[in-house]
């Protein structure tokens, strides 16, 4: 759920004492300002993306410290939160208005589907770190939350065109209204095609389309009730290659070709606010996801439900408790026999129960929050997640924290189910096959934080925050075994590695976010991360494999400044330099880069910009993939034009 409540719409015109009082729902479900909130946050408002330059939601997230984000090819990145970054996002909890994102097939997301206007985002809210007492399952490492804007605040028309060396084409129109009985909409059109990054082979199998439209409502019969229905409907091709294994002859076939996307989505809120500072809200929500790859296709219909009841406590305790649950059925489609999920039809189901008690002990001083979820799902049964929060504000723009929480990841279709053969060698024929384990249990993670917040003058903003997390139970290979194999012809040797919980870890780490406003018409933004990631074999466990590639596809240090500088004449200049050291596993060297932003609004209705992305150097590689094909992301340039007309 959304939370309710928005955030202010102008978030621009906000001083940074007053960006301390944004009011934020994702540590909770309730609206609660930033600086009273016990967790590592992060809130992008929409000025902030506007002024990134960024033209899709992941490179949206360089922006926040802690968050690892590379882009593998021109659709594919790998992100991650405070370590284990990777193409599926593994343990990362992402939602769109409150709709879960997160694929039970291969426990991620799908990054290049999850799109909307960007102009249409109110804020999107990250937490770093575990999640899992208010999200449940798979908020491990951290939350993502991307929260649109009320239709209230979108009436008129906006009209938006965009042309560059990459991002070749992006058309967005979107009309927004209203009536004065408390009914107001939107609806929305958007279409982009992204050309190939930099391939040293000359195979530009990357390209990517995509068409999505979508409405949203907005309805307020009383001063009680709010209700919300919006959706969205999408087509894409994005490129892509693959590997596959061949029987006959045995052999390995590199594939270059799209994968087909299409899907659709409806949400419905309700929220009613009772006596006092009480509510109660109900989300349902249907997703439709058709992706077809070379490689294998998936149909999958999810069907979720959630109910959350909020009402204080004598002693001004503030107590929440929900209930959910989530019935989501997917179809495999088989396309060689090297490479299968069985069965090919699946249920997953997850039921859950949370319950959260913020506990005052000296009143506006310092508080205690503890609360659990409790679920059940049908991969590892059921799974408990605790947290305790402490929160300690001495003085009115000083803010101290702590938590120690436990968060799971839970089995998904490819731990279990996954059945995938790889070619060796020729002669004799040699294949590799990986298999899923029903032994499969939980990922499990430990993890403690503290963070500080300090507002040290009216121009200066300080956010500290470190963190301790101890993993067990990760994903890994399993004693191997092999075998003759006369079917299919010809016949041939298997080495069988089966899926299984090998591996531990720990991760610790520090993030640094500084926010400085030297003079009223300039603004300097900072984050640097450290990161330390450990992983290793459980007793009785060898797998190189995947412990040599967790240590060395996270970057051990992070960097990025940026430079916001708003000129006479409805001019603004914007800079941002970022540094990101070397990822081992992925043959990937440490890389600087930087982006420029040149905008003019000459009037109220127009807007037009340039921007310039990965300047510093004609191309640099940020991540590997699996066909050891290194893609290098371009120097690349665009121009936009926005057109506003105001319908209040």
């Amino acid at each position: 759920m959304d939370g309710g409540q928005a955030a202010p719409s102008n978030l621009k015109q906000l001083s940074l004492e007053e960006l301390g009082d944004v009011e934020v729902t994702t540590a909770s479900k309730e609206p609660e300002k930033v600086s009273q909130t016990p967790a590592a946050i992060c809130v992008l408002t929409q000025e902030d993306i506007r002024r990134s330059g960024a033209t899709s939601i992941p490179e949206v997230l360089r922006l926040v410290p802690g968050v690892e984000v590379a882009r593998i090819d021109s659709d594919h990145w790998a992100i991650g939160i405070r370590g284990f970054g990777g193409e599926f996002s593994k343990s990362l909890l992402v939602l769109i208005d409150g709709r879960s994102v997160y694929s039970p097939l291969f426990s991620g997301v799908y990054w290049q589907l999850q799109d909307t206007l960007l102009e249409d985002i109110e804020r999107i809210e990250i937490i770093r770190g575990p999640g899992g007492t208010i999200w449940g399952a798979n908020a491990v490492d951290g939350v993502i939350n991307i929260i649109t804007k009320n239709s209230k605040d979108t009436h008129g028309l906006l009209a938006s065109a965009t042309s560059g060396s990459v991002d070749q084409g992006i058309g967005e129109v979107r009309y927004g209204g209203g009536n004065s009985s408390g009914f107001d909409y939107r609806i929305y059109g958007k279409g982009f095609i992204r050309g190939p990054e930099f391939h040293p082979d000359g195979a530009n199998f990357d390209d990517w389309r995509t068409g999505q439209v979508g409405f949203r409502s907005d309805w307020n019969p009383s001063t009680k009730d709010t209700f919300t229905f919006q959706g969205d409907v999408y087509k894409a091709s994005d490129g892509e290659r693959v590997a596959v294994g061949l029987y006959s002859p045995p052999s390995v076939q590199v594939i270059d070709a799209p994968h087909d996307d299409s899907g659709g989505n409806f949400i419905a809120r309700w929220r009613r606010q009772l006596a006092g500072d009480s509510d109660i809200q109900v989300q349902g929500y249907y997703d439709r996801t058709s992706q077809l790859s070379p490689q294998l296709g998936e149909i999958r219909n999810t069907f979720d439900l959630d109910l959350l009841y909020h009402f204080k406590l004598k002693g001004n305790q503030d107590l929440l408790a929900g209930i959910g649950a989530r019935w989501s059925p997917d179809t495999i489609i088989q396309n060689f026999p090297t490479l299968d999920f069985e069965p090919h039809q699946e249920t997953d189901s997850i039921y859950s129960w949370f319950l959260q008690d913020q506990i005052p002990i000296v009143k506006d001083h310092l508080s205690l929050t503890l609360g659990s979820k409790f679920e059940h799902n049908n991969y590892s049964g059921f799974e408990i997640q605790p947290d305790a929060r402490l929160l300690w504000t001495p003085t009115k723009h000083q803010t101290v924290w702590a938590a120690v929480s436990r968060a799971v990841r839970t089995p998904s279709r490819l731990d279990q189910d996954l059945q995938l053969t790889d070619f060796l060698e020729a002669s004799p024929p040699i294949f590799l096959r990986v298999v899923g384990s029903k032994n499969f249990v939980a990922e499990v993670m430990i993890g403690s934080e503290l963070g500080y917040r300090l507002l040290v003058a009216k121009g200066l903003y300080l956010d500290v925050a470190a963190f301790h997390n101890d993993y067990d139970n990760l994903y890994g290979y399993g004693p191997g075994v092999g075998f003759l194999e006369t079917s299919p012809p010809p016949a041939h040797l298997v080495l069988e590695l089966p899926l299984a919980n090998a591996l531990r870890g720990a991760t610790y780490g520090v993030e640094i976010a500084p926010d400085w406003k030297p003079v009223r018409w300039w603004e300097l933004k900072g984050s640097y991360s450290y990161l330390h990631l450990q992983v290793h074999d459980k007793a009785g466990f060898t797998d190189d494999l995947n412990t040599v590639s967790d240590n060395g596809s996270s970057p051990h240090h992070e960097f990025e400044i940026q430079s916001l500088i708003n000129l006479p004449r409805k001019l603004q200049f914007d800079q941002t330099l970022r540094y990101v050291s070397a990822l081992p596993a992925q043959t990937v060297d440490a890389y600087t880069t930087g982006d420029l932003r040149f905008s003019w609004h000459p009037v109220s209705t127009w807007e037009f910009s340039v921007v310039g992305q990965n300047l510093l150097q004609p191309r640099h590689a940020e991540f590997g993939s699996d066909v050891d094909t290194i893609v290098g992301i371009k120097r690349a340039v665009y121009g936009k034009i926005t057109w506003v007309i105001d319908g209040k």
